[in-house]
């Protein structure tokens, strides 16, 4: 009979206590989380005429072990018939943008699409997939997603493509963001097969299995590339939190910072502003840096590595405009840094969920990002930004990117500090690090949420699942 105390409700924090409900082990779970309300960055504006708004991930991926997690968790909490699947075959997943030297570019697609040259890039894609097979692997343990892009596929490509999609993904710089911890089974194809086109047809290398369920079954068959909930994605760390709330073994606390952890003879005494608890075991998922602050001293080294990992910070500005205002349908386009560092993309999100939409008269609706890794150079510091200067900002981008010359009719802006852990170079290193020294100083403490192990829903709910399996010792 033990106690887990949980830091950090958002969904990893979540996920980690649903898991832990699932064991007979357990017999008291208690969640610590510091605002008024758990989801962290799964948060949605359902308003009073039907429209959903995402302020933070909007759709969510179905594929690979992670993907079929999430699936077969959503259809155990009877979420199944509140699931909007976005196929492979709509116009959102075909039709995907860059905005490059003022213009909007669609992304080559199809065998067609590589045959020739089309803008923004200089020559047909096909030659340089072809040549890559001849470029030799890299001896390194890492380096940069720009690096590792260029080297095997062109310069061009890792300036203006990977550029691009690392600022839609991570919000940051592809020259320091590392390829092994950001796009692991590219680093993985290089190493598996010598080059990537090989090592992608010789298939994965993942241990990790998941047996899919249900949902993850008509995922599969019905071919999705993306999901959300009828309800929004905030949907999801609701009904888990209900979920605990039932359970009668799960303590919720909101408003309960966490100041000090220190060791005590059965594990840990956790100190907030209003007492003091006890644990046999942490489960945290709070951000590496605000966990750096709560350890003891003894737990130095792993203290420093914490404070190593740097996070990006995001504006996210929802605008709604009467009518149908896009000259072009899918998915949205993104923004290489060479041609506007503080504007990352902009998500059409009535495209790919029209569900989400007012159900009275057309509407649009687009969500524009904005800052990551340039925040503070082209914004200033984040308490100083004002909501008012962001939204134009936002309302601008629309009209030049897109020609839309009408003001929005609604609007919301939200400043995600500290939203995204930024894995440079050496990420990986960092993470073997710290918790070899949990394991070699026998602390019962389990590292999850995004600052470890990958920033997607998908990513931080596997890894709350995985530290329950390690905590346990078998499997959920």
């Amino acid at each position: 009979m033990r106690t887990v105390a949980v830091l950090g409700g958002g969904i990893g924090g979540l996920a980690a206590s649903y898991y832990l409900c699932k064991s007979p082990q357990v017999s008291k779970i208690i969640v610590l989380e510091s605002s008024s309300r758990f989801g962290g960055w799964l948060w949605s504006t359902r308003r009073s005429d039907g429209a959903v708004f995402e302020h933070g991930p909007r759709g969510i991926r179905p594929t690979g072990a992670v993907g079929r997690n999430t699936l077969n968790m959503v259809d155990d909490l009877g979420l199944a018939g509140e699931v909007l699947p976005v196929t492979y075959s709509h116009v959102a997943s075909k039709n995907r943008y860059l905005y490059v030297n003022g213009q909007l570019h669609k992304l080559p697609s199809g065998l067609s699409g590589l045959l020739r040259t089309v803008p923004p890039f200089s020559r047909p894609l096909l030659p340089s997939l072809a040549m890559e097979i001849l470029v030799k692997k890299g001896r390194g343990d890492d380096e940069s997603v720009h690096s590792f892009i260029s080297r095997r596929l062109g310069k061009e490509l890792a300036d203006i493509a990977m550029d691009s999609l690392c600022r839609g993904v991570f919000a940051g710089d592809c020259r320091k963001l590392s390829v092994r911890s950001c796009f692991p089974f590219l680093y993985n194809a290089e190493r598996r097969g010598g080059s990537l086109t090989l090592g992608l047809l010789l298939g994965s290398d993942s241990t990790s299995v998941v047996s899919p369920g249900r949902l993850a079954q008509r995922s599969v068959k019905e071919s999705w590339a993306q999901w959300s909930l009828s309800r929004g994605v905030e949907t999801l760390p609701e009904t888990i939190t209900e979920f605990l709330q039932q359970s009668g073994r799960v303590q919720l606390h909101r408003e309960a910072a966490v100041k000090h952890i220190t060791p005590s003879a059965s594990g840990w005494k956790i100190t907030m502003e209003d007492g003091v608890i006890s644990a046999d075991h942490i489960i945290s998922a709070l951000p590496a840096k605000v966990l750096s602050s709560a350890l003891p001293s003894s737990c130095h080294p792993l203290i420093q590595e914490l404070q190593d990992i740097f996070t990006a910070t995001v504006a996210v500005v929802n605008l709604e405009y009467d009518g149908s205002i896009l000259p072009v349908t899918g998915f949205g386009h993104l923004i290489p840094s060479s041609e506007d560092r503080g504007l990352l993309g902009v998500v059409y999100d009535s495209v790919f969920f029209p569900q989400h939409n007012r159900p009275n008269g057309q509407t649009t609706r687009l969500t524009v990002m904005m800052g990551g890794a340039w925040f503070q150079e082209v914004f200033g510091a984040p308490e100083t930004v004002t909501e008012e200067s962001l939204l134009v900002k936002a309302t601008e981008a629309v009209q030049s990117h897109l020609g839309v010359a009408a003001a929005p009719t609604w609007s919301r802006v939200a400043v995600h500090r500290d939203c995204i852990p930024q894995y440079y170079q050496g990420h990986f290193q960092r993470v073997e690090s710290m918790r070899s020294f949990i394991k070699k100083n026998n602390l019962s403490l389990s590292l999850i949420g995004s600052s470890y192990d990958g920033v997607s829903v998908n990513d931080v709910i596997f890894s709350g699942r995985t530290a329950v399996e390690e905590l346990l010792g078998s499997g959920v």
